[in-house]
């Protein structure tokens, strides 16, 4: 775990494990410990004419267990065999509490099985059951009418008081049951959200790619490109002229690779490796001069001075994406870059007498991308242009 990040805010683990589910073993441990200790209580006070019939009727309780009951303990849902079980339970107990009533502290093991493997309504049946041959004994043996209405009236209470108390237990169960499930949708729908958080990641992280190639790459091929034709166009006729396109091409060869490596890098533009921007963006305007033999005026306003990373970047980034765009569509005479230094933002024109287009007409990758780098700095794109009338490209970031 990170350092910066405090305990109290690390996600807590979470369990399928229901708070009340003991396990089988716990379970299992401690009916045989019930099941045991009555069968040293019957050995003890009983005489072996009674107390030897009873251990093996008590005993019987445990293969019986163990061949259906166990295997019907691990099911959420009662069936016919859960109630089969049960009542071959009731006999066996209740067999055992004729011979010898001490045996009746067996029900201690036997009762909390009904509540966990039926509903509380059956559950409170069999506890009736369980307990009417004790019961029964109880009166044979000749009682006076206190002692049978104290009897009466404990028994009411115990079989009442395990009703209310299996209906909560049930009610416990099946909150804690919903709330597993609702556990196991959440982690699900995290797991998705993550999933999507990743995909989207996957994705902003190829648009940001995308841009990055057509701003620098795919531009450099571009002027390469132009730049090779023009060679060619000169070749024979004026060898000085071809020669100093070639020679163009491979400084824009180098700036490509450069480019290429920052990107592999992750570092910052090259053009802004070691400089500042205004100088970088003079230095497009030189270029643009030299590539197409045009006026390019670069104006410097204010005092220049260094901008956060993102903000230089994105003012680079449309600088040469509007020179790209008069290289490729603009055919202009004459192109105007000026960069006004702002006590709270930097502005950055460039304007060129070209062919002009319809801003509205237009779908191209260059502009969406401009706008989409404008915008994640806080700054505004301005494009104006028309047929005939050349184009105004002004962008403004905060400072």
């Amino acid at each position: 775990m990170p350092d910066d990040i405090p305990l109290e805010t690390a996600p807590r683990r979470m369990t399928t494990k229901d708070a009340w589910d003991w396990g089988l073993g716990r379970w299992e441990a401690y009916f045989g410990l019930v099941l045991v200790s009555t069968l040293m209580y019957v050995l003890a006070v009983e005489p072996a004419s009674r107390s030897v019939p009873t251990a093996v009727l008590l005993l019987a309780l445990v293969p019986w267990y163990f061949f259906f009951g166990r295997r019907l303990l691990r099911r959420d849902c009662p069936g016919p065999m859960t109630y089969v079980y049960v009542a071959g339970m009731i006999v066996l107990c209740s067999a055992a509490a004729l011979v010898a009533p001490e045996s009746s502290l067996v029900l201690f093991a036997a009762s909390p099985q009904c509540f966990m493997l039926m509903r509380w309504q059956s559950s409170v049946v069999a506890l009736v059951f369980l307990n009417a041959i004790p019961a029964l004994r109880f009166l044979r043996g000749g009682p006076d009418a206190g002692s049978i209405a104290v009897f009466l009236v404990w028994t009411v209470v115990v079989i009442g008081f395990s009703a209310f108390f299996g209906l909560w237990i049930e009610r416990i169960i099946q909150q804690s049951r919903e709330r597993r499930e609702l556990i196991a949708q959440l982690e699900a729908t995290r797991a998705e959200l993550a999933e999507v958080s990743r995909e989207a990641g996957v994705m902003a992280e190829r648009e940001r790619m995308a841009g990055e190639i057509h701003d620098t790459l795919a531009q450099g091929f571009t002027s390469i490109l132009m730049l090779l034709q023009a060679a060619d166009a000169y070749v024979g006729r004026d060898p000085e002229a071809a020669r100093r396109q070639v020679g163009l091409a491979a400084r824009t060869a180098r700036e490509n690779l450069a480019e290429a490596r920052a990107l592999v890098a992750a570092l910052p533009p090259a053009p802004l490796g070691g400089s500042s921007l205004d100088e970088a963006v003079e230095r497009l305007a030189e270029r643009l001069r030299e590539e197409l033999g045009v006026t390019a005026d670069y104006t410097l306003t204010g005092e220049p001075r260094r901008l956060t990373a993102g903000a230089e970047v994105v003012l680079l980034r449309v600088a040469q994406e509007s020179l790209s765009n008069v290289r490729k569509h603009a055919k202009a005479d004459r192109v105007e870059v000026g960069l006004a230094y702002a006590a709270e933002s930097v502005r950055l024109e460039v304007r060129d007498d070209g062919v002009g287009f319809t801003p509205g007409a237009s779908h191209g990758f260059g502009l969406h991308g401009m706008r989409e780098r404008v915008g994640q700095v806080g700054g505004t794109l301005d494009v104006r242009s028309e047929p005939g009338a050349g184009t105004a490209v002004v962008v403004e970031v905060p400072a």
